[in-house]
């Protein structure tokens, strides 16, 4: 039974030494990160292939032939896109949390073994300067992809007005939204048997919730990147005043150690004098 309650108390102490060393902020920060770009790349992908149904189904439009850039085009672009995103950040929310790991390491360990190098500090440093980047890039993709769902609020208020008002002739132009050419003429009117089959069905509604919700998603991820700048840039600075710690340990040392040698070649001297 004693064995039993020492391997229970070294056990306890082991998870309470390894929780200690978790850098919790990091991880908040990755956890929303994983998030936000888990619900603008889930969500703007589906809301991107509901656009491309709405567009051949309603609009009667088709993808033009050969090497033209159409609007088609440009969303297998954004796809694409959609997949690098979220791979390179599933990558750097593992370095950062691993960065995060290190640093806590650093500061907890400072008056062990553990040494501060100056490379670590370069790291804290391009970490700082690379997350800055991205989150000015999150902070684009966020009004970016406010563009969509501008365009399906406007659609989805002219559905909602024409319920409400009888005999009212709304038109909604592709054209002033930039999707067509101006020689082309890709719009719907509530006159149209299909603007109505259109607002009664569940593709536009559910489309233009996920844009909301990819939208949602973006604002996560930036505010995950500024959490990220937060963390990085504290913990740079405690890596730096660790820094300043360790040579002044260094140095009180080496002068102690200085102090004690002259002492002990002083009382050597004077044992010599007397002999």
């Amino acid at each position: 039974n004693l064995e039993l309650v020492f391997i229970l108390v070294g056990c306890f102490e082991c998870c309470i030494k390894c929780l200690g060393g978790i850098p919790y902020a990091s991880l908040i920060a990755t956890i929303l990160l994983y998030a936000g770009v888990a619900l603008f790349c889930g969500c703007g992908h589906e809301a991107l292939s509901g656009t491309v149904n709405i567009l051949q189904t309603y609009f009667e439009m088709t993808r033009a032939a050969g090497d033209v850039i159409d609007v088609f085009t440009m969303i297998d672009i954004f796809k694409y896109v959609i997949y690098g995103v979220a791979a390179a950040f599933f990558v750097y929310g593992i370095l950062l949390m691993v960065e995060g790991f290190f640093t806590t390491g650093a500061i907890k360990d400072l008056y062990g073994d553990f040494k501060i190098t100056t490379c670590g500090r370069c790291v804290s440093a391009w970490f700082i300067m690379l997350t800055y980047i991205f989150m000015l890039a999150w902070l684009g993709v966020t009004a970016f992809t406010s563009l969509p769902v501008y365009m399906y609020f406007n659609l989805w208020t002219i559905c909602r007005n024409a319920t409400v008002v009888d005999g009212a002739n709304l038109c909604l132009d592709l054209r002033q939204y930039g999707i067509v050419t101006i020689g082309e003429e890709k719009k719907v009117c509530t006159s149209s048997e299909s603007f109505i089959k259109m607002c009664d069905s569940n593709e536009l509604n559910m489309t233009f919730h996920l844009f909301i919700v990819a939208l949602a998603g973006a604002g996560a991820a930036v505010i995950a990147m500024v959490h990220y700048l937060m963390v990085l840039s504290a913990n740079w600075a405690y890596v730096k005043d660790a820094c300043r710690m360790q040579k002044y340990e260094d140095i009180k040392s080496k002068e102690e150690q200085e102090l004690h040698d002259i002492h002990s070649t002083r009382s050597k001297e004077r044992l010599n004098a007397y002999t």
